[in-house]
């Protein structure tokens, strides 16, 4: 799992499964829906018409949060924040064959979640972001740097996406970072042109 992995977000004009339609023609393979606002019905009736255009353009479906609505929906994974479920039960929940990513700040959260069995994490926030709540401290490139340095002493080698804030002119110092990807968000659904950032952002992922 590497590159770009979009995170839904909802605007006055764009709504997530619209901000899901927008990735998915831009190029985008990962989808993360997370609708922290919504539901648990909500969440799953988006989730399923959210699946139905990822199996369209062949890209995979995460589902923040909710491992229930993952297993119900046939997405791919789920994504778990710190206060969710502990990845541990999500994959007794789900089995093998589900892709589950964790959130982490620090060090100590990737050991944790390593320890846990996760596939990937998302590590930040890289900068300031308004689209989360009780936001960590920021890490930039220096944190993003020393972090990643840590885990490669502890023989850590899991998939690592930088989260946070973060725009198509800051992706090639923090994938120099060791990261292998990103996660976008405001950045994308705030452009003039949300597919065409996407497709930006792509050809600056692979050229770098």
């Amino acid at each position: 799992m590497k590159g770009l992995l979009f995170i839904t977000h909802q605007t006055e004009s764009i709504d997530y499964l619209r901000s899901v339609e927008i990735a998915l023609e831009g190029g985008c393979k990962h989808i993360q829906l997370r609708m922290k606002e919504a539901s648990i019905v909500e969440v799953e009736d988006v989730a399923h018409r959210a699946k139905a255009l990822c199996d369209r353009f062949d890209a995979l479906l995460y589902i923040d949060d909710h491992a229930e609505v993952c297993k119900k929906t046939g997405a791919q994974g789920v994504h778990l924040g710190k206060a969710d479920m502990p990845p541990a039960e999500a994959r007794r929940m789900l089995g093998d064959g589900f892709i589950i990513g964790g959130t982490a700040n620090t060090l100590e959260d990737i050991v944790y979640l390593y320890g846990q069995g996760v596939d990937y994490i998302g590590l930040g926030p890289f900068r300031f972001t308004t689209t989360k709540k009780n936001l960590s401290p920021v890490l930039g490139l220096e944190g993003y740097g020393d972090i990643l340095g840590q885990c490669r002493e502890r023989g850590i080698n899991l998939p690592v996406f930088a989260i946070g804030g973060i725009t198509a002119d800051d992706i090639p110092g923090i994938l120099r970072t060791g990261v292998a990807g990103v996660a976008l968000s405001s950045a994308i659904l705030t452009a003039d042109n949300p597919a065409d950032e996407i497709r930006k952002i792509l050809r600056i992922i692979r050229t770098t």
